[in-house]
């Protein structure tokens, strides 16, 4: 199950974040949909890191009652990204959802040997999505 907290215009397919989700995991999560300006302060705020960032995930403890953390969005970053990969919007959030929800699991692909891409990979298949975060960038 995820939250919902858009802070945009964005309209988008939660049918396919909800199975993604489920597919993953089946603890809840809260997605925030924001901008670049938001997601760039906390970036800043959370990573020292002074720009805006397309996905962050921030987990919570691993206690059976709590959900599982909280995944943050640039609906600018994945319009600007999708429109230039030719894919569609939703499409492009499914991509970053995903790739939060594999942090959120405790995956780590600038630490793991291949384990998170894989996963990714596996999940795009599943769901007929296009090439992961990891593949177009690795």
């Amino acid at each position: 199950m995820i939250a919902y907290d858009n802070r945009t215009d964005l309209a988008f397919n939660g049918d396919l974040l909800e199975q993604i989700s489920l597919y993953l995991s089946d603890k809840e999560v809260e997605l925030i949909l924001t901008d670049d300006k938001e997601i760039a302060q906390i970036n800043y705020s959370e990573r020292g890191i002074d720009k805006a960032t397309d996905v962050l995930s921030f987990p919570l403890q691993p206690l059976p009652s709590f959900p599982l953390g909280s995944i943050m969005i640039s609906v600018d970053r994945a319009k600007e990204v999708a429109e230039t990969l030719g894919h569609s919007h939703d499409d492009e959030i499914a991509l970053l959802f995903t790739h939060g929800m594999l942090h959120l699991l405790g995956y780590d692909h600038e630490e793991d040997t291949g384990e998170m891409r894989e996963k990714e990979q596996e999940v795009m298949q599943h769901f007929a999505l296009p090439k992961s975060l990891i593949v177009r960038n690795g």
